[in-house]
């Protein structure tokens, strides 16, 4: 084992893709929510997530590659050919797959998307001399744009919970692997 097994690569990286999506969902952006004014959150928010969402992207292909070995001769081979194999359909593809797929929908898709609706409320703001969080009246433009960035939003917080969930669900696997 050691330096050149995959196995410690696939324990850290592991490790990081849970640490940093719990820290990132449950604390991080929570308190950053909480204490900094509206404009300077926005600005983190925007700042982070794309380097957010690579992490969750990389860290499951990562997991993929450095799948390691069974320990029985006869067992599963490491790697991609392991972590294909048809025994770890449901245990490790699927929940790894899952991870992978939700966070690269929002690295691709749901985050760009999310941060071109809150440049246009940002400009609708100059235009209606009033922010998108101030209480109505609204003009129509602000409020289909409120409502869009609320539903990719949620759209967004849903793929990230399901990153989360598909990490907690290849923990138990793994964690079965090291008993």
């Amino acid at each position: 084992m050691g330096f050149f097994s995959p196995a410690p690569y696939h324990i850290i990286s592991y490790g990081f893709l849970l640490g940093t999506t719990f820290f990132h969902t449950f604390v991080g952006g929570i308190v950053s929510f909480r204490v900094l004014p509206r404009p300077q959150f926005s600005s983190l928010m925007s700042s982070l997530f794309p380097i957010y969402f690579t992490i969750q992207t990389a860290l499951p292909l990562v997991l993929a590659i450095t799948y390691p070995a069974s320990q029985n001769p006869f067992g599963i081979t490491g790697g991609i050919t392991g972590f294909l194999h048809s025994s770890n359909r449901y245990s490790t593809f699927v929940p790894v797959t899952a991870t992978f797929v939700s966070a690269l929908a929002n690295l691709a898709f749901v985050g760009p998307l999310t941060t071109k609706v809150m440049d246009e409320r940002k400009l609708q703001e100059k235009k209606d001399g009033k922010k998108s969080w101030d209480s109505p009246p609204h003009s129509q433009e602000m409020q289909a744009l409120n409502k869009q960035f609320g539903i990719l939003h949620g759209v967004s917080s849903f793929l990230n919970l399901g990153t989360f969930i598909g990490s907690l669900v290849y923990g138990v696997t793994l964690s079965k692997r090291l008993s």
